[in-house]
């Protein structure tokens, strides 16, 4: 029996995403499809798989991104689903640890992407929001006020999950320099 949960998780909130996955692996529920918002899950054994996803440097369907996701299925995992440039792949639990980031480099450009992802997003619609705003304020059009107010929302909203990033990436750094 297939069961669909609808959940939101930011782009900075991947590690709570894999969190809530597993947790959802140890209740039984196995992830067997993912959309925007939507999780479907079957009904397996307990703690039966491992999931991890990671944010590409391309498209799935790019030559490099085949080629990497058939990397990490060649080591026993299988690829879930894609959401725009994330990929959601599982591995059964065979007492061994299922990581896609071998070190901390590997982690570092993973957040690198993330970074990327949420600094372009978050000044998109910042400056839409100053466009909109401008508009608003020349032309006297409430659409304009309404659509500037909720960009520079969304660009600030976006713009905290980029310094949550950030940090944790500036963290990440600093474990490394006294590994080295």
């Amino acid at each position: 029996m297939k069961r669909i949960f609808r959940k939101l998780f930011w782009a900075w909130e991947f590690d709570k995403e894999e969190e809530w996955l597993n947790a959802m692996s140890a209740k039984g529920l196995q992830l067997c499809d993912v959309g925007f918002c939507r999780y479907v899950f079957e009904e397996g054994l307990p703690r039966e798989y491992v999931y991890r996803l990671e944010l590409l440097d391309n498209v799935p369907n790019h030559a490099e991104s085949i080629q990497y996701i058939q990397f990490i299925e060649d080591t026993g995992a299988e690829q879930i689903g894609t959401l725009f440039r994330w990929v959601y792949f599982r591995k059964k639990t065979d007492g061994n640890e299922f990581n896609l980031f071998s070190n901390i480099d590997s982690r570092i450009k993973h957040l690198d992407r993330i970074l990327v992802l949420t600094g372009i997003l978050s000044g998109v619609n910042l400056l839409n929001g100053g466009t909109q705003l401008h508009a608003w304020i020349s032309q006297e059009m409430s659409f304009n006020f309404t659509v500037s107010i909720l960009c520079f929302t969304v660009g600030i909203l976006i713009g905290y999950g980029f310094l949550r990033v950030f940090f944790k990436r500036r963290k990440l750094k600093k474990e490394k320099i006294l590994h080295e």
